[in-house]
């Protein structure tokens, strides 16, 4: 039986109110009613369809169908909530208060926020009209991984730019997988040596954790690609295709270069929801102000976040978010019964590189790099590309999200101890 959304003459107050329907929002609600049934519980989510994020990426690589990554919200939204199918206007926590779109109030005790970030396509001149077009894509848009693998099986010559925007970003490997699929398709269609390819990255290394990088360096030479760093896309002229990088120096001069382009796969500037930035909830970076361990607000303690939404220093992943969701839901349960908040969260992050059809370097570490393997290394060393990894990834990883994470099951996601 699939929900069905609240009409808007329902009760608008809440033992627990969760804004958003995500990877994030989702989960937290099922691992709150695994710990207590009994819990009133709704959730605030305005679109129709659940995707799969992590899947976008391989659809863009011809792996994945496109509808593989997608359900109907109604689908995968828990029977046992209360669904306003509607978007967040304002969020006033010292009334303990949210405002929908349509003006409607809704109260609650504790507040979990989880609506994820904000693709802030404005934020590079002439990309959003570009999209879609003379080979402009880009993996992070609904509908457009299917266009980049379009771009990809069609280019047989030319120069393919993927650039990579300052962070935080959702999936801070995405970029480089978009690049190393397409590049490992042109190798084995023998077309790679008429094409030039070039990694624009806005940050300084090609990967924030060093025990990864030589195994990623290891295929920039294979696939012969032109790494840039500190080279940081500004604009797009998608019909002449020029793209416009600004470059900075070591002494931070800025110049800025026209690049010609026969594919470009962007990545927008990402930033948190505005109801978010605009609230006593951000910090001085916008982004939701909560404690790295236990992802309680620091300033008002009965609210709580999950997902990208977090100013914390960790990766934006749906990896992430799995081991979030139980601390999350410990320490809210602690919380709402008066006892002291006992889970903490590390940091963890998963960022699996596709480096080529068929294997994958799987990137697990935490707060300051600190490498967090889920595996023992005889199963999978995550600092090489393995065939294991890809088999976790492409075979295992989406039943795991859409019948497990979403359902409360908290495999491999135990929280450690609060020191």
């Amino acid at each position: 039986m699939s929900a069905t959304p609240t009409p808007q003459t329902a009760s608008r107050g809440h033992t627990v109110l969760i804004v958003g329907g995500g990877a994030a929002g989702i989960s937290v609600a099922a691992s709150l009613h695994k710990r207590d049934r009994s819990l009133d519980i709704a959730i605030i989510e305005p679109s129709s369809t659940h995707h799969y994020q992590p899947g976008w990426t391989m659809v863009g690589g011809g792996i994945f169908r496109t509808e593989q990554t997608n359900k109907p919200m109604s689908d995968v939204m828990p029977e046992f909530v209360t669904w306003y199918q509607q978007s967040v206007q304002s969020v006033n926590p010292e009334e303990n208060q949210v405002e929908m779109a349509d003006g409607t109030r809704i109260t609650y005790r504790f507040l979990v926020l989880a609506p994820g970030l904000e693709l802030h396509w404005e934020g590079i001149d002439g990309l959003k009209e570009a999209l879609g077009q003379n080979g402009v894509t880009s993996n992070y848009r609904e509908g457009l991984a299917r266009y980049t693998w379009e771009n990809v099986q069609k280019l047989k010559s030319g120069r393919a730019l993927f650039s990579q925007p300052p962070m935080p970003i959702k999936c801070a490997g995405a970029p480089q997988k978009a690049m190393y699929l397409s590049s490992d398709y042109w190798l084995r269609h023998d077309v790679l040596k008429d094409i030039n390819v070039e990694f624009h990255n806005a940050g300084g290394v090609l990967f924030g954790v060093p025990a990864y990088v030589p195994a990623l360096e290891d295929y920039i030479r294979k696939y012969g690609i032109n790494v840039n760093v500190q080279s940081n896309l500004v604009a797009v002229n998608g019909p002449a295709q020029k793209a416009t990088f600004r470059q900075t120096d070591a002494d931070g001069n800025t110049e800025d270069r026209e690049v010609g382009f026969d594919m470009l796969h962007t990545v927008p500037p990402q930033r948190a929801p505005e109801f978010i930035r605009a609230s006593s909830l951000a910090n001085e970076g916008g982004w939701l102000d909560v404690a790295d361990d236990t992802l309680q607000h620091k300033r008002f303690d009965n609210v709580f976040g999950a997902g990208d939404v977090n100013g914390t220093g960790n990766a934006k992943t749906a990896a992430a978010v799995r081991k979030q969701v139980p601390v999350v839901a410990e320490n809210l349960i602690s919380a709402l019964r008066g006892q002291p908040l006992q889970a903490a969260y590390l940091g963890y992050g998963s960022c699996p590189l596709t480096v080529e059809n068929g294997r994958i370097v799987l990137a697990e570490f935490g707060y300051g790099g600190q490498l967090q393997p889920s595996f023992p290394k005889w199963l999978n060393d995550g600092t090489k590309a393995t065939r294991a990894a890809w088999w976790l990834k492409a075979k295992q990883l989406p039943g795991l999200y859409w019948h497990g994470m979403l359902k409360g099951h908290e495999w491999l996601a135990k929280p450690a101890p609060r020191q």
